[in-house]
């Protein structure tokens, strides 16, 4: 044994003299340029192209290198065996990620490439005003030379694309307020935010199933439609009008459109905007991928249907600058006009961004102007209306947690005959179910017996609808073309007949 150990001593003491002997024949110098030599004969015959994405470029951040990341969490967390986890600031998600030197393969096209998640030990800094972080990060990307032009010019926009939209749906939504009208900030910005927490989903929305997938569907083409919108060369927006009676979930269908595109909403605040020109810097300071709301646009300012305002008519200075003070007064009061606000909706300065989406509100479709509601401008009219039976079903679900096979046939048929003749809002039926959520037999009941208790007034007063009958009469009354000119042309003449007739 004490012969075997002299042997391998012996063979050590060979190999480091050899090795100190290489070292004074191959200076260092020599050494790295073989080395250099033999990786470019390698790469020279080899298949394969690698290239570097590192965390820091010179002394900046690397962009690319958190699309890639962001990127490859998106599948990671199913392809990985060892992963690292991040929370970014303002996210809701947690992030999965390659850990130290670890490898994954995608698939870009029918391409198959490799990504290396290479991490290395950085060199002790000297003093530097900006210390660079103590491992030095980056991503190695493998991919077959013959592969290399697809993979440039489409994959890494892909990626980019890709971990905006990751980004974006992990990140907190936000809830935009003008409170100090179009006035800015220290930083710039006309617009205050908050989170926006709202639960409301398409799910729990108190709505026929059918029209809920036609919204859906809708705001889904909307989203996906960039190459249309730019084939076709119109600005990349839509435009919903959500009307009808106080309490039908006006509101909380804002709230599901914008949890269901994962957008931000701007909460626009008509009556605390003094002129045209500060609602245009409210619009330029609006974000791409967000809701632009006018909640109760017949009651912000004066916007309401010109034909029926036969005595306000263009040459009143009240109907050209809105409700309350004279234009420009020295009282500061509004001075929106219509025609500003169309040019907000629909003219040249609503193309200042992409993918918004504009949502106007509103109790009375009727007194709104027609210029507002045409094609372009609106273009998709929801009525919400009174509770419906399949409506109805849904708001059990939602704060009583029953289905429809959980109630007595009887009792489900009373509801059903009785809901439309009810004409109870979701929100009147909200309140009743949250009273008795605990009791929930008890709330079955009471609802039945408010449901029967209002359909018997209706009846006896005689019933809403017959007045408005319904929402297609309604909308039809509201879009009724005024003649051109009627409205604007005969009240400014018969003013300039009187002062001929006094003069």
């Amino acid at each position: 044994m004490r012969e075997y150990w002299n042997s391998f001593a012996s063979l050590l003491g060979v190999l480091a003299f050899c090795q100190s002997l290489l070292q004074l024949i191959f200076p260092p110098q020599l050494r790295f340029l073989c080395l250099k030599f033999f990786n470019r004969i390698f790469h020279l015959f080899s298949s394969y192209c690698y290239f570097d994405i590192t965390e820091i470029d010179g002394v900046n951040t690397n962009e690319l290198y958190n699309a890639v990341q962001l990127y490859l969490s998106s599948f990671v967390s199913i392809n990985g065996s060892r992963l690292s986890l991040t929370r970014a600031l303002n996210s809701s998600a947690i992030t999965f990620g390659l850990s130290n030197n670890d490898c994954i393969v995608d698939t870009f096209s029918g391409v198959t490439v490799l990504w290396e998640h290479v991490v290395i030990q950085r060199q002790s800094q000297t003093f530097s005003w900006r210390p660079l972080p103590e491992e030095k990060r980056g991503f190695t990307l493998r991919i077959k030379k013959k592969n290399k032009s697809l993979i440039l010019d489409s994959y890494l926009d892909y990626i980019m694309e890709r971990s905006n939209e990751i980004r974006r749906k992990n990140q907190d939504r936000l809830l935009y307020t003008n409170s100090r009208g179009g006035s800015l900030d220290s930083r710039g910005h006309p617009w205050e935010s908050v989170p926006f927490k709202h639960p409301s989903t398409f799910d729990t929305l108190a709505m026929h199933p059918q029209k809920k997938q036609e919204i859906m569907d809708d705001l889904e083409d909307f989203a996906n439609g960039q190459s249309f919108y730019q084939k076709t060369g119109r600005a990349w927006k839509r435009g919903y009008l959500l009307y009808g009676p106080p309490g039908t979930g006006k509101s909380s269908m804002i709230a599901a459109m914008a949890n269901y595109l994962s957008y931000d909403i701007y909460d626009l605040e008509l009556t605390e905007v003094h002129n045209n020109s500060e609602l245009r810097t409210l619009l330029m300071k609006t974000s791409s991928k967000s809701i632009i709301v006018i909640e109760d646009i017949d009651c912000s300012v004066n916007l309401t249907n010109r034909k029926k305002n036969n005595k306000r008519n263009y040459c009143d200075p009240e109907v050209r600058c809105g409700s309350g003070s004279a234009c420009g007064g020295e009282d500061g009061g509004n001075s929106i006009t219509l025609s500003g606000l169309l040019n907000f909706t629909d003219g040249l300065w609503s193309c200042c961004g992409s993918e918004r989406i504009f949502v106007f509100t509103t109790n009375h479709i009727e007194k709104l102007d027609p210029a507002l509601l045409r094609s372009g401008r609106m273009d998709m009219h929801i009525y919400m209306s009174y509770c419906s039976y399949p409506a109805l079903k849904i708001l059990l679900k939602n704060y009583l947690g029953y289905e429809e096979s959980d109630l007595d046939y009887h009792v489900l048929k009373e509801l059903s005959d009785v809901v439309d003749k009810a004409e109870m809002t979701p929100a009147d039926i909200s309140e009743v179910l949250i009273k008795n959520r605990n009791y929930k037999q008890k709330a079955v009941t009471e609802l039945l017996e408010a449901m029967k208790t209002r359909a018997d007034r209706n009846f006896k007063c005689g019933s809403l609808r017959d007045k408005i009958s319904d929402e297609e009469e309604q909308e039809k009354r509201a879009l009724e073309t005024p003649n051109e000119g009627s409205e604007f042309e005969e009240p400014c003449k018969e003013g300039e007949n009187k002062e001929k007739k006094k003069s």
